[in-house]
């Protein structure tokens, strides 16, 4: 896609939710005690939160959700927009956010859909939300991205299983002519689908008994077809290759260069995989925050969740120029530069349920 910019839309606060239970990776037995150690150190992975059985992507947004409405005093009454970015919905019919907008006591002229994406789904769920304010005339809109992705991961993957964590995330948007500009590149590439991947339980493979053997894929990875696949090798070589030019180029669009942005905020795949494209763009690590020891890859969640996590007492005080990331699974691609300015974030829920 083009690069392309989106006026008139202002970004008024954050939130996000995560589930009780915090996992520590040094616990994790399915590897020898130098494996897991040398593991922890590539991936950056120490800790993360784990959902519960009967916990959906919904539990957290919805939470997520609540608390910004009532922290920015909104009356849900004018919110006329309502986005979910996941890959974990939860059913495979109806829509979540249509469910969603009734949970959250949303009118029934609110827009309510979902996007199937995920590590780039915080960056396109922006576009497509401001496309619509924009055209609509829409003037309230809130934005949910969140996953359970451990609930699909096999503990016997050692390529899976310590990487993922939970949560779900809302961000509110205003129609406020005179708001700088949203910048958007975004790109796509369906022939490494197979990268990462759930192999059975759609259209194309239904569910059959065979989905649920657990097979041995190679040493310390055993799953079943139902459970997410991840190819690491191709995942990173497809980041090297895609993320930097991506991003200069939006940059050179906008005729800005890294001395421009106050913070560049990247999904939180792996900590080696982010480091390599942070040298590679040459961004200083000061402006390159991680949340990715405390929560892990927190798929569409991840850029939200950092900014919330890392960054809430600059946001919430002053203005700031950020540029966001996303990239991976689809293959999908894609990077903005938004402005904020003194922002609502509260601080980061924890989920009981």
């Amino acid at each position: 896609m083009p690069l392309f910019s989106i006026p008139d839309i202002k970004l008024c606060g954050m939130a996000a939710a995560v589930p009780e239970f915090e996992y520590n990776n040094n616990n994790y037995d399915w590897v020898p005690d130098s494996e897991r150690k040398l593991l922890i150190k590539t991936i950056g992975v120490e800790k993360r939160r784990i959902a519960q059985k009967g916990t959906a992507t919904s539990d957290l947004c919805f939470v997520a959700a609540e608390k910004l409405i009532e922290e920015l005093h909104w009356d849900k009454n004018e919110i006329q927009a309502l986005i979910l970015v996941s890959q974990t919905f939860d059913y495979q019919i109806p829509s979540t956010a249509i469910i969603m907008q009734d949970r959250m006591g949303l009118p029934k002229s609110c827009i309510a859909f979902d996007i199937n994406l995920g590590c780039s789904g915080f960056v396109y769920g922006l576009s497509v939300i401001g496309s619509i304010m924009k055209t609509a005339g829409i003037k309230k809109a809130i934005l949910l991205t969140g996953d359970v992705s451990t609930l699909n991961a096999s503990y016997q993957d050692k390529s899976v299983y310590p990487l993922f964590g939970d949560a779900g995330t809302a961000t509110a948007l205003e129609l406020s002519p005179g708001a700088p500009s949203m910048h958007f590149h975004l790109n796509s590439d369906g022939s490494g689908h197979k990268a990462i991947y759930v192999q059975d339980g759609g259209m194309r493979n239904f569910v059959n008994p065979e989905s649920l053997i657990q097979e041995k894929i190679a040493e310390g990875i055993i799953r079943s077809r139902i459970q997410i696949s991840l190819n690491g090798y191709e995942v990173f070589q497809f980041s090297l290759r895609e993320v930097a030019p991506n991003v200069n180029a939006l940059m050179a669009y906008q005729n800005k260069t890294v001395d421009d942005f106050d913070f560049f905020i990247f999904h939180q795949a792996n900590l080696l995989m982010n480091e390599t494209i942070r040298k590679k763009i040459k961004i200083p690590s000061e402006k390159y925050p991680y949340s990715i020891n405390k929560y892990g890859n927190t798929s569409s969640a991840s850029v939200p969740l950092t900014i919330i996590s890392e960054l809430k007492e600059q946001v919430t005080k002053e203005r700031k120029l950020l540029l966001v990331s996303g990239f991976g699974v689809g293959l999908s691609w894609g990077s903005a530069i938004i402005e904020t300015d003194k922002i609502i974030c509260p601080d980061i829920i924890t989920y009981h349920g």
